[in-house]
């Protein structure tokens, strides 16, 4: 079976969010608490909802008259699903380009430099050596 795509939408994005939130939720619920935000009526809220689940992006599940809808993606998913299609995308697959442009843009405190050091190191350290190298 294949994977689920866990490229979302802006729209797929703030309902997951809100689903990771409070799950088991209704789409009234989620409509409820969106509402504000977005202006979405119920049967946006509920389309979008039931496309995600097609889509594999949540699970939707019959009590009685009420549909109860939890996430079928962890944040972790999401979040790499979204950061491999912009390093593809925007950046022809090359890391150091994006990375460049990330440390660019935003201010990076001596604490965020450090720990990037921090976890390239581990990677390097965890690299599998090669054969007869020791």
């Amino acid at each position: 079976m294949p994977k689920p795509s866990t490229d979302l939408t802006e729209a797929e994005w703030t309902i997951i969010k809100s689903v990771w939130e409070k799950e088991p939720c209704t789409a009234p619920e989620i409509q409820e608490k969106l509402h504000k935000q977005t202006a979405w009526t119920y049967s946006t809220v509920r389309t979008l909802m039931d496309r995600m689940v097609a889509k594999g992006l949540l699970t939707a599940k019959k009590e009685r008259n009420l549909t109860l809808y939890s996430s079928a993606v962890t944040r972790a998913q999401a979040q790499r699903g979204e950061l491999l299609y912009a390093l593809k995308n925007a950046f022809n697959g090359a890391l150091s380009p994006m990375l460049e442009c990330l440390l660019d843009t935003k201010d990076i405190s001596r604490e965020e430099l450090d720990k990037l050091k921090q976890l390239i190191a581990e990677h390097e350290k965890n690299q599998t050596k090669p054969r007869g190298k020791e």
